[in-house]
């Protein structure tokens, strides 16, 4: 009999202990649920969804490519000048554009033709004139003119930017902080003009002058550090 009793209380207490965790269960999940939703606080103007990001970051790798893609083909295009094209490059938008008038004088171009090899092939490049000489060139000939002309382009812009209409290209340019500013928390962002520090070509990389600062910084986009 003792057993017995013994086993009923037993078992009498393990169905008060399971019922107790039963309804502990069944108020902590009913405070779950009835509790308010939860906000996430994301900033004005942005939506953010799985799907929209996964878009988003598609279409940015997808507008980065076509950047790319233009970049490489767009000096085969016919309608785009050579220049025009050459100065839209990404990393290129401290050039101006210089007026063929004055790249077909060859008073301008006085002592150029020995800095700059293929130096022929490349002023016809940036001239957009037909050469008869096109189709015998191989890939890696074109290749090296393509970079010459880039190189001869740049030796004729330092000389251009002296004239009055060069000036004026550059002035406007540096109106619209297309040169950057400087970095300097005093000079409240002081339009910034890019200067060289040596004439010998190769021998220095473009840097940033500050008129109010008068100091002299390296350009912040890893493009213009390599011009």
């Amino acid at each position: 009999m003792n057993r017995e009793g013994g086993r009923d209380v037993g078992v009498d207490r393990r169905k008060r202990i399971n019922e107790d965790l039963d309804k502990h269960l069944h108020k902590s999940s009913t405070s779950v649920s009835t509790s308010k939703p939860i906000k996430f606080i994301f900033p004005n103007n942005t939506h953010f969804s799985p799907t929209n990001n996964s878009n988003a970051s598609l279409s940015h790798e997808e507008s980065e490519t076509d950047s790319e893609e233009s970049e490489v083909s767009g000096s085969d295009g016919d309608d785009t000048p050579w220049i025009s094209w050459f100065c839209n490059l990404r990393g290129n938008e401290f050039f101006c554009e210089v007026d063929d008038d004055y790249i077909q004088d060859n008073f301008n171009l006085c002592g150029l033709s020995s800095q700059v090899p293929h130096y022929d092939f490349a002023l016809d490049l940036i001239l957009d004139v037909d050469s008869t000489h096109d189709e015998m060139l191989t890939k890696e000939e074109n290749e090296e003119i393509e970079s010459a002309a880039g190189m001869l382009y740049g030796l004729i812009h330092v000389r251009y930017i002296l004239t009055s209409k060069g000036m004026a290209a550059m002035l406007e340019k540096y109106k619209n902080y297309d040169f950057g500013r400087c970095p300097r928390a005093y000079c409240s962002g002081q339009p910034c003009l890019p200067v060289g520090l040596s004439d010998i070509p190769g021998s220095s990389t473009v840097k940033l002058y500050c008129p109010r600062c008068e100091d002299v910084y390296n350009p912040q986009s890893k493009y213009h550090s390599i011009l």
